[in-house]
């Protein structure tokens, strides 16, 4: 049977800034982010299963993506932690419960190759993650591939 692709979009709500930087994303700012998660596999064969026909049911994929990205980084601000903000990153955190502190500089670039590794390591036997397109605008995205980037 042929390799299938199945496509899912998804959309939430970030706020980011970008810890350093020498233009105006250096100031916090949010983004009405898209993401397209793509997974590939081969139908299921077995007749006598509930998923005959499928990769993979749209719903376990939207659950996962869900769980790992989008309920996490929806209304949040996410900030890249450093030896020079921590403490009043903290502090941040104490007054909002969504800020998000995280250990890379969170770009679009960046925050897509960390969904990367986390929807991969979450899929069924059998189905791989094959890419993602986070889109910051209408405009502008970032695409990770998996034949680009081997995990």
């Amino acid at each position: 049977m042929a390799t299938i692709r199945l496509t899912r979009e998804f959309s939430f709500e970030t706020a980011h800034a970008l810890e350093g930087y020498d233009g105006l994303c250096r100031h916090v700012h949010g983004h009405s982010y898209k993401l397209f998660v793509t997974v590939s596999g081969i139908p299921c064969d077995d007749t006598s299963s509930p998923k005959y026909g499928m990769v993979m049911d749209f719903g376990d994929l939207k659950r996962i993506v869900n769980e790992l990205v989008v309920d996490r980084y929806d209304h949040a601000l996410v900030l890249r932690r450093t030896s020079g903000n921590t403490e009043l990153l903290e502090r941040v955190r104490e007054k909002w419960e969504r800020v998000y502190l995280v250990d890379y500089q969170p770009t679009c670039e960046m925050m897509l190759s960390r969904f990367a590794e986390q929807i991969a390591a979450a899929l069924p036997a059998g189905v791989r993650l094959a890419e993602l397109s986070l889109y910051e605008t209408a405009k502008s995205h970032a695409t990770w591939r998996a034949e680009d980037n081997p995990l």
